[in-house]
């Protein structure tokens, strides 16, 4: 019986042309500070459109947040947050700028250690108004309240969420995608796709609002890995903008049980080998599907019938596993460590006790996923 309460305060601007309607969304009083990555957006020209729109506010900008970013880079801009007097920020990127800049807007707000917040030592109740220009769409961070930050001095990576940090406007604009390298594009496809999985692939509870939901975005990004070549075409990009915005906003995941085990131990690959967070995801999720098969098996081959057409078998579980591996495979993403050049037999202990210390040591919907298990996986994936 499904019992949730939903909400999402994120006002969505979609299309071609639409970052100047951020003048209308800041208040005009605002001290703005514009966050993003490694300059990209100055050679797009999305630096330039920003800069027009701002030009009635008094504005500073912090540059340099990196992928997976690192909480040693935005502490730093959490001191000029509080040095400018900032009350808004403007997080212009993909989703580690727009999660980089939840934490400076929580950690603007608060007088102790900004790590306090990813270790659960400071709940998050207030934070300062931000707003984001998506470029490159992945992770619905754009209009979800949680954010993933990672910490070098210590190897670790940890999320927060807080409906304090939620977006007040999220500008969606599909022509940001054009200069992107292909590498971040399959990166965002399957990242997203692979979200999905993790509110879908679990175990029947008659939701059929969400299923049928989470099918339509799955066959979407199936459609659109599977027309890879065609990734410079607006009608694309517009496609995957809207379908990653909408795996991972919190619709398809309200009344349903969830798994997360791929991401939790995914986080644990990109800390330690430098991964990227979707590579990691695909070299862990078909270990884990095929290790938690019995507990998946109804809902891989209703997958299996519904997004892949394949037809019921009594293996249809197995080749939807296959089926899986064999998309990410099309576009040039590792499924195992080998394709990464990782060889090392003790890697799977080695990333098992760095569970162990984050203490995730009980994942999955069921959270049956002991790390026992996870070395299972992390043993299949070495294959």
């Amino acid at each position: 019986m499904m019992k949730f309460s939903y909400y999402n305060p994120t006002r969505i601007q979609f299309g071609a042309n639409t970052i100047a309607s951020i003048a209308t969304l800041i208040p005009k009083e605002s001290k703005v500070l514009v966050t993003y990555g490694g300059g990209s957006i100055k050679k797009n020209g999305i630096y330039d459109q920003v800069k027009d729109a701002l030009k009635d506010y008094e504005w500073h900008e912090f540059s340099g947040i990196e992928p997976n970013p690192l909480v040693e880079t935005l502490d730093k801009a959490v001191a000029v947050a509080k040095e400018k007097k900032i009350d808004f920020i403007l997080a212009v990127g993909g989703g580690s700028v727009i999660d980089g800049s939840k934490y400076i807007a929580a950690a603007a707000l608060y007088d102790g250690e900004g790590w306090d917040i990813l270790e659960k030592k400071h709940i998050v109740t207030k934070a300062l108004p931000l707003g984001a220009i998506l470029t490159l769409p992945a992770t619905a961070s754009e209009s979800n309240p949680t954010a993933v930050i990672s910490r070098k001095s210590t190897q670790t990576k940890l999320a927060f969420s807080s409906s304090a940090v939620y977006p007040k406007f999220a500008v969606l604009d599909p022509s940001a995608m054009v200069t992107l390298p292909e590498r971040q594009i399959a990166n965002g496809l399957v990242d997203s796709f692979i979200h999905t999985c993790e509110q879908y692939l679990t175990y029947p509870v008659g939701a059929l609002v969400q299923d049928g939901y989470c099918e339509t975005l799955l066959r979407t990004l199936k459609h659109l890995i599977e027309r890879f070549n065609e990734h410079d075409d607006l009608l694309w990009q517009e496609n995957l903008m809207w379908a990653a915005n909408q795996g991972l906003s919190g619709l398809i995941g309200v009344g349903v049980p969830q798994d997360w085990a791929t991401h939790r131990i995914g986080h644990e690959l990109t800390a330690m080998f430098g991964i990227d967070h979707a590579r990691t995801l695909t070299i862990v999720q078909p270990a884990l599907l095929r290790e938690m098969i019995s507990d998946k098996a109804a809902k891989l081959s209703q997958m299996g019938r519904n997004v892949f057409h394949l037809p019921q078998t009594s293996d249809i579980a197995e080749k939807t596993i296959d089926a899986i591996e064999a998309l990410y495979r099309s576009i040039g993403m590792p499924v195992r460590f080998s394709d990464c050049e990782i060889t090392d037999p003790e890697t799977p202990a080695k990333l098992v006790a760095a569970l162990k210390e984050h203490n995730m040591i009980a994942l999955g919907e069921k959270g049956n996923i002991t790390p026992e298990i996870s070395e299972k996986i992390l043993t299949k994936a070495m294959r």
